[in-house]
């Protein structure tokens, strides 16, 4: 079966472990860095109470963030599942030339600095861009507006999408495709009814963490797409305003994102490990 590039996505088999316990060293040396990472976020929800929680939820700012989130997000994942399951079929099931190099560029979002994913998209699609002046000159603008907003999460979140569903294609027989074939159902009904069927676990796992991604996406959108209540501001932007304007509005975003990014990689893990015993 071919590996992803994406760690949490490698299908390994359930082993049996001893239990640790808690006088045992392994256990002694891992505290200092769970305690590190636990700290945080424990710190981000005592100082922000339920009724505070609650009370912020009804603020403008806050409602017009959290619905422009979940507008633009929405509009990323279905992008990138109408345009990026042909590309992963493409990678998963043939061989071409340059594919090496195709592959690259699907993992490079993946390490790219965030301001640089910015400032390449400006260079692309701004004002004075690549094909921003032709678009320009017709009359469509494309940087500082929602279109902007969902480019960037787009760029940087369909990758996730796009590994996860290479690994499911690759993992399915193409001798049962071919018996299909041999059957006389079209290429269509091929894909429709037997590819996508064995590997909606990993095309639902990608389709979740790439949600999420674009979610929390911060860096390509301030630049390519600025901070615009209620027009280009998505929560990670509303919390990064928040920090001069309203420290209140920024927690509560704060642990609505937390509770999503928790809700996600819960589900993932649970579709992952209910693959695996089947």
């Amino acid at each position: 079966m071919a590996q992803s590039a994406i760690p949490w996505l490698r299908r390994t088999q359930p082993s049996s472990r001893p239990t640790v316990r808690l006088r045992e060293p392994w256990w002694l040396l891992s505290l200092p860095l769970l305690l590190f990472l636990t700290l945080p976020i424990i710190a981000i929800f005592l100082r922000t109470p339920p009724a505070h929680l609650l009370a912020n939820l009804r603020e403008t700012q806050v409602i017009q963030a959290v619905g422009l989130s979940m507008v633009t997000t929405g509009i990323t994942l279905a992008i990138t599942v109408i345009f990026g399951t042909p590309v992963a079929y493409l990678m998963a099931r043939y061989d071409f030339p340059l594919r090496r190099a195709v592959d690259t560029i699907l993992d490079l979002p993946l390490v790219l600095p965030p301001a640089v994913t910015g400032v390449a998209l400006l260079m692309a699609f701004g004002r004075r861009g690549i094909l921003g002046s032709y678009l320009e000159i017709m009359g469509v603008s494309i940087a500082f507006t929602q279109i902007a907003v969902v480019m960037a999460q787009t760029f940087v979140a369909a990758p996730f999408y796009v590994k996860a569903a290479i690994l499911g294609f690759s993992s399915i027989e193409p001798e049962l495709e071919q018996a299909a074939a041999l059957d006389g159902a079209s290429g269509r009904q091929i894909f429709r009814f037997i590819t996508i069927p064995l590997s909606w676990m990993a095309l639902l796992s990608g389709m979740v963490m790439t949600w999420a991604r674009a979610l929390g996406e911060f860096g390509a959108t301030i630049i390519f797409a600025g901070n615009f209540p209620g027009r280009t501001q998505t929560m990670p932007l509303a919390i990064y305003i928040g920090f001069e304007l309203d420290l209140d509005v920024a927690l509560t975003l704060a642990v609505i994102l937390i509770g999503f990014s928790f809700l996600v990689l819960m589900i993932v893990k649970g579709i992952l490990r209910s693959d695996l015993q089947t």
